[in-house]
């Protein structure tokens, strides 16, 4: 599934860039190779720790059997208490048609508006609108880890009478590829299908001013949020706890991402440092500069040492308690 969904994500990110980035804002530097090999640079630094915690979700099984906590436990049982069966009310409306396009935006929809999303805050040089997307993607997924491990919640398409596994049976091939990331299908509560994608949209809104991919963003993400229901994934209550994971992470990453990137920042730039690497984007002025033992960036003065960030922060922490 993966070598059939990378083309097609490929091609709908090039549609996206003809359809959502105006020809007023396209930057003509990157059409040179020197601005190409900036632009994956810089994809690259700031993907990096996302694709790290990422990989956390395949050492679930392996958390969980280092903890022994049983592979079979499912606290779905807890959910249905409290929900019953609302979500099968949804399949009441239930067409091969509808079936269909909710799993293309299951599949396809939400890869590409998290994907194009980071891509394109990258490309408009938006570095402090990047650092916030990266911060509050790591803070969902860190969050949200625990709860896979510790509270394990089975789909409902296999724990409901009344609800089909409706994406699972579209295809053998979508089955097998959904379980390499949850081999047990029971990473529910909360949705990181609803935090992505809510946290994309909030993204969207607060850092592109494209009224189109602003508008696009929004029906997206409700489109999503109705399909993993529909489909027979997610719950009620992992559709709202996903909803408010995102709009937590979001508010933690607009104010305090400066800080809570500086290390990982640091650590680039040391790298770049010590090996003569290329030169980086500055997020205060966007300049590309070659970092020396200061850390600062000639230009505005933005600061990288780790110690005078780390000071800052916890500066504002003691500041705010102590008021």
């Amino acid at each position: 599934m993966t070598i059939v969904m990378i083309p097609l994500l490929f091609l709908m990110v090039t549609a996206g860039y003809v359809f959502f980035v105006p020809v007023e804002n396209r930057r003509p530097e990157f059409s040179s190779v020197k601005g190409f090999i900036h632009f994956v640079v810089d994809v690259a630094i700031y993907a990096i720790p996302m694709l790290i915690v990422f990989a956390l979700v395949h050492m679930q099984t392996t958390a969980a059997t280092l903890l022994g906590i049983p592979a079979n436990q499912n606290y779905a049982r807890y959910i249905m208490i409290l929900e019953g069966n609302t979500v099968s009310l949804l399949q009441e409306i239930a067409t091969p048609l509808l079936t269909y396009v909710s799993g293309f935006f299951y599949l396809l929809m939400f890869p590409f508006l998290m994907v194009f999303t980071f891509l394109l805050l990258v490309y408009l040089q938006r570095h402090k609108a990047i650092q916030e997307f990266v911060v509050a993607f790591i803070l969902i997924y860190m969050l949200a880890f625990p709860f896979y491990i510790f509270f394990p919640v089975h789909v409902t398409g296999y724990t409901l009478s009344g609800v089909t596994p409706l994406l699972y049976n579209l295809s053998p091939l979508i089955a097998e590829g959904v379980r390499i990331v949850d081999p047990e299908l029971n990473n529910c509560f909360p949705s990181l299908h609803a935090a992505l994608s809510v946290m994309a949209m909030i993204m969207v809104l607060h850092n592109v001013k494209s009224r189109r991919y602003q508008v696009f963003a929004v029906i997206t993400t409700a489109a999503i949020l109705f399909t993993i229901l529909y489909l027979g994934i997610h719950w009620l209550s992992d559709l709202i706890a996903g909803i408010l994971l995102a709009i937590v992470c979001c508010m933690i990453a607009f104010r305090y991402s400066e800080h809570l990137f500086a290390i990982y920042r640091w650590i680039v730039a040391m790298i770049a440092w010590k090996f003569k690497g290329p030169k980086l984007p500055c997020v205060g002025c966007n300049r590309r500069i070659n970092f020396d033992s200061v850390m600062q960036c000639d230009y505005c003065g933005t600061e990288y040492n780790i110690k005078v960030r780390v000071g800052s922060l916890l500066k504002r922490f003691r500041k705010r308690f102590s008021s």
